[in-house]
Order: C-alpha cells, then sequence, then structure tokens
C-alpha cells in the first residue's frame, strides 16, 4: 500500500483560521494556502497506510484521556536564526498542548518518534520566506490575539499536491470548557495596518 504523510493537531478555529491562513499568503508564504492554520502535536510523519487503523485508534485513546483547556494566543516571535520561522506564541494552553503531544508520541503506540527541536506550541504566520516578509509579518501581527476552548485535535494527511486535509477529529473526553466572558482577545484581533 505504500507510505503517507500525517500530521496531528490542534485547529485554530473560524474566523482566526482563515484569517491566519490569509495573512500569511499575503505574507507571500506559497505554501499557506494547503496548510489549515493549528498548533502542530505531531509534525509530518511518514506511516505505511496499512498502519492508519492503529494510528486512529491510538489517538482515540489519547483523546478519551484527554480533557478540554484553553488556548491563548498573543504576539508574535520567531525561531529565526535556527529556523526561517515567524509564529504567533500560545500563552495559554502551552503545558496541555505539550502533555498530548507526548502521549501521541508515546514509545508504546505507533507514532513513536525523536523530534528534530524541542517541542513549542505556536501558530506558524510565515515560513521560508524573505527576510523583509518575515520582518513584516513579525511586527504587522505583534498585537494579535485570540482565545478559544480546545475540545480535541485532528489527523492530516498530506496530499501529492501538498495540500494537507483532515481525515478525523478526535474529541476529548471530558466537558468543554468555556473561556472567560467577553474580553476583546476572545473574538481576535489586529492592530491596525
Amino acid at each position: 500500500m505504500g507510505t503517507v504523510t500525517i500530521g496531528v493537531s490542534i485547529a485554530v478555529p473560524e474566523p482566526h483560521g482563515s484569517l491566519l491562513q490569509e495573512r500569511r499568503t499575503g505574507f507571500g508564504d506559497a505554501a499557506a494556502h494547503g496548510i489549515p492554520t493549528h498548533v502542530t502535536l505531531l509534525p509530518p510523519t511518514e506511516v505505511d497506510a496499512d498502519r492508519l487503523p492503529a494510528v486512529e485508534a491510538h489517538l482515540t485513546d489519547v483523546a478519551a484521556a484527554g480533557r478540554p483547556f484553553t488556548m491563548r494566543l498573543h504576539g508574535t516571535d520567531t525561531f529565526r536564526p535556527l529556523s526561517p520561522v515567524v509564529y504567533l506564541r500560545v500563552v495559554e494552553g502551552a503545558e496541555a498542548c505539550a502533555r498530548l503531544q507526548q502521549r501521541v508520541r508515546a514509545d508504546s503506540g505507533p507514532l513513536a518518534r525523536e523530534l528534530l527541536f524541542p517541542y513549542h506550541p505556536h501558530v506558524t504566520v510565515a515560513h521560508g520566506i524573505d527576510d523583509a516578509a518575515m520582518d513584516r509579518a513579525f511586527e504587522e501581527l505583534a498585537g494579535y490575539a485570540a482565545q478559544w476552548p480546545c475540545t480535541g485535535f485532528a489527523l492530516h494527511r498530506q496530499g501529492a499536491d501538498g495540500v494537507w486535509r483532515k481525515l478525523r477529529e478526535f474529541p476529548f473526553g471530558g466537558s468543554p470548557v468555556v473561556p472567560p466572558q467577553a474580553a476583546p482577545a476572545d473574538h481576535g484581533s489586529l492592530p491596525a495596518r
């Protein structure tokens, strides 16, 4: 059957997801159209296609043991010069993401693997583009903020066209978390251009 490239991530919900994907495209990141806005739990990983049922069973177990949590993004940072990435910081929910990704990559499961870099939850807004565009992304999104209840994660597969498509969602086993009342950051915000 061959291999497939998969990834596991937490989606950034609407309206934030589309807005950030549009901004990423606007900065000149050609790959942005095929990458839904997300926080990675498992980076692109090749697996045998016939192992997908075992992967889904493992992710079902991980999600069943998980509990909803509040995810909050605020401001930009960068991995430069180590890696050409500008991202939004996860300022609430980072510890929960770290625990989840450890469970997803558990040595006892079908997705055990080492990471190239230490795990650092983030939302990429520019990757592999020229320095001036990276600087623009860093500056223009510096005041961006968004918050939502994270109630699960999803398994994606990368197509031959480079586009990532959702295969399945995995809701957590607990009750949804309701974020604090009506702060402007709850709806996402961008500074004036």
